[in-house]
């Protein structure tokens, strides 16, 4: 890249008052140079010198293989427009790739035909790929503009800067404030880049103006501009010099602010009329492939000389690719132009790319060279967004899709176009433009049948907002339009519903989760095929609130054992995924949870279905959470994090699960936190299962620190709402807190309901709990037998959170009945299992029961990690030493292979081992002794 890239404004101003960026921008060019990777996201208002940075660390870095992107409002909706432009250098690189991840790259760059990747699988074949790149040398990948990325290209340049860490490759994001959604850089470092400072804006100003300066002129010029850099050097360009030096009397609006993209328009509007039409063409260009403006001006009847014109003024570089010497200048160019010029101009761009083959860029600019409808043209855009659909492109389907419906005469036509196209954008993660669409949908489609599609998607728009409660009553709805005979689809609306209804409960508006459930009662099945999983996952919630629990045990118990299997695989989806968790976890099916959540993860792996994954992980997070596996849990989270991050849902509705592990961990602080933030957005959803989330686990941390009182308040509400899943699991707290918190009714009350439900689930784990219970509540004669029980039954199981609170409780009764040593032996058991699971609370409680029964010297805490490895060291650990391959390591924790060889060698170097086989060894050594360790697997 060369200084005619750059306006005049970043050349000399940019690095003044900058000093801490560049510090930044220093110790990331360290980092890459010593093998590691880094990321930075500079984001401010056009003109601060965003540019002007990047340009300094390439500068820096001349020992970096340097890659520029520049964002262009042209392909904001060309799918994997930019990543296109990242990935073609290198394309005689793909072979090196696993088979599927070199496909998806392929059909998304229509190298070969397929069905449309998932974008995690993009994703972590461009992560590959740019390892791949990096194996040869540092990288420094330097994107410009980011807010004009497509937004497919920038979710997975977002991916690739969260996931590097061993590679030396250095990611530098520019980015105007508030333009463009900007989401997928959640969670990279980012830095504010603000006006200069009024010393440095004083700095710049002498530097620039060749004569005299007034003190008065330049304090004037600071203050209209607001220090920024670009504003402030243009308007010394438009001030004679007896104005800079104070003789003559500025003008009484000076060109600055927002004003400066109508002064880079006037410095255009001083051209010819042949040199404008050759900016204007560039400005269009969406490949920025300079024989495109050279032919399309050619058609226009521009010549040679005046083509290149703009270039000798320095407003554009036509070499090696289009390149304006500002991003507002293309901006300006483009949106000053008359409708009339823009539509010639694509006209001849339409005409090239049709030379050249290329008819989805044709479609485009020749839609965009058109005023009226036209049906020709629209069913082109249509044909183009089926190729983009099939490469995975969703918004760039969407945008040729809403394109054809504009285009469209017929209204039938003209609706089913923007259904399609609302559909696309909430595929991509665009709820706002999907539900806009939508609406312009509704008006010509107005039949029975459409309607039902119609309000399916607003339904799925409103879940996709967490608008929860307003999903069930839209469905209920849209089933009674359903045509009878179609069993199978009134129940699939009836399924959507449901699930919906259970996560909004109290909030659902326009019906009731009782409503749902009656009309779930009486859609019948299909006589022609056996229940699904989703079948009798339907049956089975709408049996539990409407008729009773013990009804819906074994429906709901068959629907564990059935989902996710190769036979159903393809219903995997977010619905089944949570109704399928709350039945696991409401007939305390801890073997069947496990294995439903080990089958979803692999067939949303495979087929990357990021949404069901998102909420799988959370399920596989609690799941570790329970086995004592914090550290396990914590990666669950953090990937559920990592592809909430990806697809655009927000933090808080994915917390709950963080939560869970944060109050078995006695992190007291941040656990009421994520409480708070979590109920809040619950509440402001209408989102119940969230606030229902927060009240568990600040039922789990009350009882860790034993704080029975305030235990049995968090715990109480859930009793009584009895939600699915929750209303089971909150039982033995609120009978351990009911007896210790003097509240002996509420415990009389949850220990019925827990008998009654506890005894038709019957599996070790119900019946564990309920015998833990019922010691809790018992006479002294028969207190012990259910300890003993309950003990017995919970060893049985994966609980081992459970299981030491068994141990505990017993120890807790021994201590006070004066066994002191039996009462030791139980709480020695207790206090190690904590400490090496890290439930800090629970461990602390035990620790002064301990001391209470004469132990005054605490046992050296024992740890669920005996070598000292990081968590993600944990992780790689567990996988190779159970023979997965460095790249089958990488594809499933998401990371690259050098960062799988970089962690495996600390690995080897903490545990003492030089190989696999040593390494499956000294973990199985390593973990004896060691309940609940987090080496383990789930």
């Amino acid at each position: 890249m060369t200084d005619d890239r750059i306006d005049h404004a970043g050349v000399i101003g940019a690095i003044l008052g900058r000093a801490a960026e560049c510090a930044m921008l220093d110790k990331l060019a360290t980092d890459v140079r010593g093998g590691f990777s880094s990321s930075l996201v500079f984001a401010g208002e056009p003109g601060v010198g965003k540019t002007r940075l990047l340009q300094y660390v390439a500068d820096s870095a001349t020992d970096a293989a340097t890659v520029w992107i520049v964002g262009a409002q042209s392909e904001l909706r060309l799918g994997f427009a930019a990543l296109h432009r990242l990935v073609l250098p290198h394309l005689d690189r793909l072979n090196r790739l696993a088979g599927p991840q070199r496909n998806a790259l392929e059909v998304i760059f229509g190298l070969t035909e397929g069905p449309p990747p998932s974008q995690l699988l993009v994703s972590l074949a461009a992560l590959a790929l740019m390892s791949e790149v990096a194996a040869q040398g540092p990288v420094l990948c330097l994107i410009d503009d980011a807010q004009w990325l497509d937004q497919e290209s920038l979710a997975v340049l977002g991916f690739i800067a969260r996931r590097l860490y061993a590679d030396p490759i250095g990611m530098v994001f520019s980015a105007r404030e508030h333009a463009g959604d900007l989401t997928a850089l959640d969670g990279l470092p980012t830095r504010r880049i603000a006006a200069l400072d009024p010393a440095s804006a004083h700095t710049l100003l002498d530097k620039a103006v060749s004569g005299p300066l007034d003190p008065r002129v330049a304090a004037r010029m600071i203050s209209e501009t607001g220090g920024n850099p670009l504003a402030m050097l243009e308007l010394v360009g438009e001030l004679t010099a007896e104005q800079l030096a104070g003789r003559f009397p500025l003008p009484r609006r000076l060109p600055v602010g927002r004003r400066v993209e109508v002064h880079f328009l006037a410095q255009i509007a001083a051209l010819s009329p042949e040199a404008r039409t050759v900016l204007l063409v560039a400005a269009a260009c969406a490949d920025d492939e300079p024989s495109t403006v050279q032919r399309a001006g050619a058609l226009l009847g521009v010549t040679a000389a005046a083509a290149n014109h703009p270039v000798q003024q320095g407003i554009v570089s036509l070499e090696p690719r289009i390149a304006f010497r500002h991003p507002l200048i293309r901006s300006a160019v483009y949106d000053g132009a008359t409708s009339e010029d823009r539509q010639r101009v694509h006209d001849a761009l339409a005409t090239v790319a049709e030379r050249d083959g290329d008819d989805d860029q044709a479609a485009w600019h020749r839609a965009a060279a058109v005023t009226t409808p036209e049906e020709t043209i629209a069913a082109d855009l249509q044909a183009s967004a089926v190729r983009a659909q099939r490469r995975g492109g969703y918004t760039m389907q969407a945008a040729f899709l809403t394109r054809a419906a504009e285009l469209s005469p017929n209204p039938r036509e003209r609706g089913l176009r923007y259904l399609a196209a609302a559909q696309a954008y909430l595929a991509a993660g665009n709820g706002l433009l999907a539900e806009a669409l939508l609406d312009l949908a509704t008006p010509g489609l107005d039949d029975a049948g459409m309607h039902v599609a119609v309000q399916r998607l607003r339904a799925a728009i409103s879940v996709f907002f967490s608008r929860h409660k307003d999903a069930p009553g839209i469905l209920l709805e849209a089933a009674t339009k359903v045509e009878p005979a179609d069993a199978s689809l009134v129940r699939q609306v009836l399924f959507d519903a449901m699930q919906a209804a259970i996560v909004a409960r109290q909030y659902t508006a326009g019906t009731t989760l009782e409503e749902v459930a009656h009309a779930a009662l009486g859609a019948a099945r299909d006589p022609g095929r056996p229940p699904s999983a989703n079948d009798l996952l339907l049956d089975g919630f709408a049996t539990r609130i409407a008729t009773g629990y013990a009804d819906a045990v074994p429906l709901l118990r068959a629907a564990v054992s059935m989902l996710f299997t190769d036979e159903v695989a393809a219903h995997v989806d977010i619905p089944s995924t949570i109704l399928g968790w709350f039945a696991a976890d409401d007939v305390w099916d801890e073997q069947g949870r496990r294995a439903m959540f080990e089958r979803a993860h692999a067939i949303e792996r495979r087929q990357g279905a990021l949404g069901a994954m998102r909420i799988t992980l959370a399920g596989l997070a609690t799941s570790q959470a329970w086995a004592g596996q914090m550290n396990d849990a914590e990666n669950s989270y953090g990937e559920a994090a990592e592809i909430s991050v990806l697809i655009g849902v927000p933090p808080p509705a994915t917390t709950g699960v963080l939560l869970e592990v944060r109050a078995w961990q006695g992190r007291e602080s941040e656990s009421r936190a994520v409480a708070s933030s979590t109920a809040d957005w619950g509440r402001q959803k209408g989102a119940s299962i969230l606030e229902i989330f927060a009240l568990m686990g600040l039922t789990v941390l009350e009882l860790g620190l034993g704080r029975y009182p305030e235990a049995l308040r968090w715990g109480l509400p859930i009793l009584h709402d009895d939600p699915p899943g929750f209303g089971n699991r909150v039982l033995p707290e609120v009978v351990e807190a009911g007896v210790r918190g003097g509240d002996r009714a509420a415990a009389e009350a949850a220990l019925t309901r827990l008998t009654e439900r506890a005894t038709a689930a019957a599996t070790p784990w119900a019946l564990g709990l309920l015998a833990r219970s019922r010691a809790l509540m018992a006479a002294d004669s028969d207190a012990e037998i259910y300890y003993r029980d309950a003990i017995r039954r919970l060893a049985e199981t994966a609980m081992r959170t459970e299981l030491a609170r068994a141990h505990l409780l017993y120890g807790e009764w021994l201590r006070r009945r004066k066994r002191r040593r039996d009462a030791q032996a139980q709480l020695c058991t207790a206090y190690d299992m904590f400490t090496a699971m890290g439930a800090a609370a629970f461990a602390g409680r035990t620790g002064a029961e301990r001391r209470a029964a004469g132990q005054t010297t605490a046992d050296a805490p024992r740890t669920d990690n005996p070598f000292g490895l990081t968590p993600q060291e944990a992780q790689v650990a567990r996988q190779a030493g159970a023979g997965a391959t460095n790249a089958e390591i990488a594809s499933r924790l998401f990371i690259t292979t050098s960062t799988v060889e970089y962690h495996l060698s600390k690995v080897f170097r903490k545990m003492g081992v030089t190989s696999r086989r040593q390494l499956a060894s000294a973990l199985a050594e390593g973990l004896e002794g060691h309940p609940g360790g987090a080496l383990t697997s789930p």
